[in-house]
């Protein structure tokens, strides 16, 4: 209430204070209820102030949970990233060392077990993080199958895969790259 309003009612009250008795009650009576607003107006006004706070903190709770939601997703891939580098030095150690063996047939071994180990390698990290080959010793099962192919099989049941062209991964339940494979009729 304004400072003017509250100063009106107040005159009224002395005035009316000195006209009767009946006058006096009523100007008590406006006297309480312009305490009991002066009261409900500052606890308006606090309600106000914590509501405006709880709301910036809010915002602030929101504002940070968006920036680490953001931050998980941007590095998710890290701990892959990391388990990949071994596989490249793998590599990079394997072109390396081919220039300083002479003989051919020992280059060729030594080349095909550094590739095994580096496969090897590559395949422990990729099954760390839910990556796996799909199964072809299995039924045919279009879900993570493609069937470039159907061939006549005596020694291989109707529905099997007979040969993989190239083999599927799954990430967890979910496939990455369907296998592409040959299925007996």
């Amino acid at each position: 209430m304004s400072q003017e309003k509250k100063e009106e009612l107040q005159s009224e009250a002395q005035v009316t204070k000195e006209e009767t008795p009946q006058a006096n009650e009523a100007a008590a009576e406006a006297e309480a209820i312009v305490n009991e607003f002066d009261l409900l107006q500052e606890e308006l006004n606090s309600l106000k102030d914590k509501y405006a706070r709880v709301h910036a903190d809010f915002e602030n709770i929101k504002k940070r949970l968006e920036r680490e939601k953001y931050s998980a997703v941007e590095y998710a891939n890290e701990k892959f990233a990391k388990d990949m580098i071994p596989v490249m030095d793998a590599l990079h150690m394997a072109l390396s060392s081919s220039s300083s063996i002479i003989d051919s047939a020992e280059h060729l071994e030594k080349l095909k077990e550094g590739i095994e180990l580096t496969l090897k390698q590559l395949s422990t990290a990729l099954e760390k993080h839910g990556i796996t080959m799909v199964s072809h010793d299995a039924p045919f099962d279009p879900n993570i199958h493609n069937a470039i192919q159907s061939v006549d099989s005596d020694t291989v049941e109707s529905g099997q895969i007979v040969q993989t062209f190239q083999t599927g991964y799954k990430y967890k339940d979910r496939p990455l790259r369907e296998a592409m494979v040959v299925v007996a009729n």
